[in-house]
């Protein structure tokens, strides 16, 4: 189809510029892109340590969940543990770790006021050791029996000790054993 009259379309086919007039090819070839190793590697690199960095904290939390969880695994050691953190250590928090929910355990808190006063009252230290722990079963749990030794001594000297026989009543609360109570016995 022919434009129309006052078209401004040319009728004249397009024109190209001819081969030879067109400017030389340059005598250098275009620039080849070095391989990109080094960023590859590097990338490589940074994964590879992101990854151990990512192990090393999972390993560093599951080692310290072990390390601070008390052990509660069995009636004897809950035992063990509350005597030594009760009245060794004479940490409250962390005896009350071991002992059963909204649990006081009234004797032993009355045998550990007494030591405090007697260290007070004669400028003494007073050391509580335990001997075997012997377990029984009883309804509702365990009971776990021991005689504690109570010591006391003044400038390295010895100065009194008695033996008291004692029993724990231990329960196993979801998969953990906790003491419930304590009395001294005999």
């Amino acid at each position: 189809m022919q434009p129309s009259a006052g078209s401004q379309v040319s009728r004249v086919p397009a024109q190209r510029t001819p081969p030879e007039q067109l400017a030389p090819p340059s005598g250098a070839p275009a620039p080849v892109r070095p391989p990109r190793r080094l960023r590859t590697v590097l990338t490589v690199i940074a994964g590879v340590v992101g990854l151990l960095m990512l192990g090393g904290v999972a390993t560093a939390f599951v080692l310290y969940e072990r390390a601070t969880t008390p052990d509660r695994s069995a009636p004897d050691v809950v035992v063990d543990n509350y005597l030594r953190a009760f009245l060794v250590d004479r940490n409250d928090v962390r005896a009350e770790q071991f002992t059963c929910s909204g649990t006081t355990v009234e004797a032993m808190k009355n045998l550990r006021d007494e030591i405090e006063q007697r260290e007070a009252g004669y400028g003494v230290d007073v050391r509580v050791s335990w001997g075997a722990l012997q377990r029984s079963e009883r309804a509702g749990g365990e009971s776990v029996q021991t005689t504690l030794t109570i010591s006391s001594s003044a400038d390295g000297q010895p100065r009194s000790s008695r033996r008291e026989n004692w029993m724990f009543e231990v329960t196993q609360e979801r998969e953990d054993w906790r003491v419930c109570s304590g009395r001294k016995t005999g």
